[in-house]
């Protein structure tokens, strides 16, 4: 039996954030203002954040690099740590913009990364990355640049992004790649539901992330996890338009780390294409989800609202056509209720080879056009408690 109580690294993860944030009255300020910044969203202030950044990683205080109201012109920008200062705190009242021309971001990975940082923190403001005019371009099928993540977080500890607005990116919104002990809360994201790959949260080889009170509308995942994460809370994050909450893909490479100890709880799905999603694709690979909790979720005319698909191939293009070695066990859906856009509401499409074990429906009431929906088993082991609906095939 799995505990399902919030685990203890992040009720120390929570605390450890509220002293910093109370702590901000002692720490040393640099404006960006003071290093030639100009809140015209105009002038280019590129070069005057990163000289914000480098006096305050150059102090041995904890900083506070604040940023007024105001609009800022920024290209791409990279945050490199090995800093003295142990905490460093972005405090954002303005907003930051990305150039007016696509592809001066469109060719870059990042538009702001944090590569190697310990103690960073971004409060408050919004990032405008500008995506529609590449979004357009994708979609006429031009020669276009991939585009570029909005904020990403690499190899990095003690992260938190708090009331954070993130509105059009290129690509992804927030990417979590390498980290430890990451809390992002109260973050709004934004995107029309046609954008293509602007996943809202992306998580990967990262343990103890905690993402809480969330509102996600975007054109792809809302939140997106990756191989080789651990110890990661979701709760009251509520999504739509967009992908729904995935697990995945798995099973891009032969040797793949797992994901496990998951847990997804009080989240909202609203007109979105999934609900709850565990994909992999159809090939061999090492890796491996188990221990995944989704608890007290609502659905609003969802397309798929409870998905295991091992055979995942988007559009049927260049699809592998092997047998997924993704081996997915213990996985619990509990108080999952709502409304599904299409009859099957619950489908479990997993391996021949590693058929899914150890899954659990338990009180689980969806239904479609007000009469119970319909599940579709296989290759899946588990059982059904108390009321399920639709009736399991377990």
């Amino acid at each position: 039996m799995m505990n399902l109580s919030r685990p203890s690294h992040s009720i120390l993860l929570i605390l450890f954030f509220m002293l910093a944030i109370n702590s901000t009255s002692a720490l040393t300020k640099y404006n960006v203002l003071n290093f030639g910044a100009k809140p015209n969203g105009k002038t280019d202030s590129t070069k005057a954040f990163l000289m914000a950044w480098k006096a305050a990683c150059a102090s041995a205080d904890s900083t506070i690099i604040y940023v007024p109201k105001g609009r800022y012109l920024l290209g791409s920008m990279a945050f490199q740590g090995g800093c003295k200062s142990p905490q460093i705190i972005f405090r954002i009242d303005g907003t930051l913009v990305a150039p007016q021309d696509y592809r001066v971001l469109g060719k870059s990975t990042d538009w702001l990364s944090f590569e190697g940082v310990n103690g960073v923190s971004i409060l408050g403001g919004a990032l405008d990355a500008k995506g529609p005019s590449l979004w357009a371009c994708k979609a006429s099928h031009s020669n276009c640049p991939s585009g570029a993540t909005t904020l990403s977080f690499t190899n990095s500890k003690n992260i938190r992004i708090r009331s954070l607005l993130s509105l059009n990116s290129q690509m992804f919104h927030i990417v979590i790649n390498g980290c430890e002990n990451v809390n992002v809360q109260g973050v709004r994201i934004i995107a029309a539901g046609n954008s293509p790959n602007t996943d809202g949260i992306h998580v990967q080889l990262s343990k103890n992330v905690n993402i809480i009170k969330c509102s996600i509308k975007t054109g792809d995942d809302c939140i997106s996890v990756g191989p080789g994460t651990k110890n990661l809370w979701v709760e009251q994050v509520t999504c739509g338009p967009g992908h729904g909450i995935s697990i995945g893909s798995l099973a891009k490479d032969l040797k793949e780390e797992g994901v496990q100890n998951i847990t997804m709880k009080k989240t909202i799905f609203l007109g979105t294409q999934n609900g709850l999603r565990i994909k992999s694709w159809a090939r061999p690979s090492t890796g491996f989800v188990q221990g995944v909790r989704f608890m007290d979720s609502l659905m609003v005319n969802v397309q798929n609202p409870i998905v295991i698909d091992q055979n995942y191939c988007p559009h049927n293009l260049n699809c592998p056509n092997q047998v997924s070695g993704i081996k997915i066990k213990d996985i619990i859906y509990e108080g999952i209720r709502g409304t599904s856009y299409t009859q099957v509401a619950i489908k479990f499409d997993c391996s021949s080879k590693n058929p899914c074990t150890g899954i659990r429906l338990q009180n689980v009431n969806l239904s479609y056009l007000n009469k119970p929906a319909q599940l579709s088993c296989s290759n899946v082991r588990g059982k059904a408690l108390n009321l399920v609906r639709p009736e399991n095939c377990l």
